[in-house]
C-alpha cells in the first residue's frame, strides 16, 4: 500500500493532471484521492473569521469538506484550497501540502511550522505566460488592437486610428520600463530585446544578467524610469513597500501620452489614481489585466474608459503553466518520499 495523497484541483489545474505528474514521478508509491473545485467558473474568495480561514487569502472551498477529503493522508496536494490553522489541528498525520502556485496564500504557513508540515509551492509556473502576455498586452495597447476591435463589433468603421496624432511608435522606437526583475520581469525584458526597443529597469533588489546588460538594458531608478518611458509594465511583488506605490506622484512624474500596464498584481496602484491620470490626459492609456478588487465590481469607473484595454486576470493561463506546476508539485512529493530536500520550501 502507497503513501496516502489527497488532491484538491479545480478546472484549471485539474485532478487528473495532478495525479498522472504524480504517478509519473513516484510510481506505485502513492494511492491518490481526487476532487475539484469549480474554479474559475466561480470567483476565489478571500478567508472569513466564521470558518477559521480569515488571514488567507485567494482560496476555494468548504473547509469542511477539506478537512473530510484530507483525512488521514500524509500528503496534500492542491491549487486553491484552504488550510488554516484550525484546519491543521484536526490534520494529525499530514507531513506535507504542495501547493502549485507561487503565493501560496490559502494556507497558513506559520500554523504549518509549528505543527510540523512542510508547505511547498511552484515559484515561476507562469512566468513565461505572464511574459509572453505583456507583450501582447503592450502591442495591443500601443497600436490600438482592441479599440479597432471594439468599434468594428459596434459596427463602427475607425479609420481616424490611422491618423498621425492618433497612433505611436513601434516597439522598435519606444522606451519601455520594466519594474520589478524576477521570474517574470527577466522574461519581459528577454521578449522587449528581439523588438529592439529600449529598456529600463527597476529592482532595489535584483542586478542585471549580464546579457541583458551587454545588450544595452540599463538599471535606474524609479524617477528615470517613469519619466523617460513612453510604457512603462509592473511586475513587483505585492508587499508592505509596493502596496499602492503607483499613485498619484508616481503617475504624475511619467512621460505625458505614456502608457501604463499592469500584469502583476492590483493592490500595488492606485487604481482611483490612475483613472484621473487618464481621464485628464496626462497618461495615453493602460492594459489591465488584474485588479485591487476581483471580480471588478460593474460600476468600477475604469471599465467605461476609451482608452483603457482590460483583461479578467488570465495572463498566467496557458497549459504550459498547468503542466510546469504539476510536474513542480510532483517533483516535491518524490523528494519528500525518499527523504530529500524540498526544492521550494516556503
Amino acid at each position: 500500500m502507497g503513501t496516502d495523497v489527497a488532491i484538491v484541483g479545480d478546472r484549471f489545474m485539474r485532478a487528473a493532471r495532478f495525479e498522472d505528474a504524480l504517478r509519473a514521478a513516484c510510481g506505485r508509491e502513492i494511492d491518490c484521492r481526487a476532487v475539484e473545485l469549480p474554479w474559475p467558473d466561480e470567483p476565489m474568495v478571500s478567508g472569513r473569521s466564521e470558518d477559521g480561514t480569515d488571514g488567507l487569502s485567494e482560496l476555494q472551498g468548504d473547509p469542511e469538506r477539506i478537512v473530510e477529503h484530507i483525512g488521514g493522508a500524509s500528503v496534500f496536494v492542491t491549487h486553491l484550497a484552504p488550510v488554516s490553522a484550525a484546519m491543521l489541528a484536526r490534520l494529525p498525520a499530514l507531513e506535507l501540502i504542495a501547493v502549485s502556485r507561487g503565493g501560496p496564500v490559502n494556507i497558513d504557513r506559520a500554523a504549518a511550522l509549528a505543527a510540523g508540515v512542510k508547505v511547498v509551492n511552484a515559484p515561476g509556473r507562469n512566468a513565461s505566460a505572464v511574459a509572453e502576455f505583456t507583450i501582447g498586452a503592450i502591442i495591443a495597447e500601443t497600436r490600438n488592437i482592441a479599440r479597432g476591435h471594439e468599434a468594428l463589433r459596434r459596427g463602427q468603421w475607425r479609420g481616424d486610428l490611422y491618423r498621425a496624432d492618433v497612433q505611436r511608435d513601434e516597439l522598435s522606437r519606444l522606451v519601455v520600463g520594466v519594474i520589478g526583475y524576477g521570474e517574470i520581469g527577466t522574461r519581459v525584458v528577454r521578449l522587449l530585446r528581439a523588438f529592439g526597443a529600449e529598456i529600463l529597469v527597476v529592482d532595489p533588489y535584483r542586478t542585471l544578467a549580464d546579457d541583458d546588460r551587454a545588450a544595452g538594458v540599463r538599471q535606474v531608478a524609479l524617477d528615470e524610469l517613469l519619466t523617460s518611458s513612453d510604457v512603462v509594465t509592473l511586475h513587483a511583488r505585492v508587499t508592505d513597500e509596493t502596496r499602492g506605490f503607483m499613485g498619484v506622484d508616481a503617475f504624475a512624474r511619467m512621460k505625458p501620452g505614456s502608457v501604463f500596464v499592469n500584469t502583476a498584481r492590483g493592490p500595488m496602484v492606485d487604481y482611483a489614481a490612475l483613472h484621473d491620470a487618464l481621464v485628464a490626459g496626462h497618461l495615453g492609456g493602460a492594459m489591465l489585466e488584474t485588479f485591487a478588487e476581483e471580480p471588478t465590481p460593474p460600476d468600477l469607473a475604469l471599465l467605461t474608459l476609451p482608452n483603457v484595454t482590460l483583461t479578467p486576470h488570465i495572463a498566467g493561463a496557458s497549459l504550459t503553466t498547468v503542466r510546469i506546476a504539476a510536474e513542480r508539485v510532483a517533483e516535491e512529493v518524490r523528494r519528500h518520499l525518499v527523504g530529500e530536500a524540498p526544492a521550494n520550501p516556503c
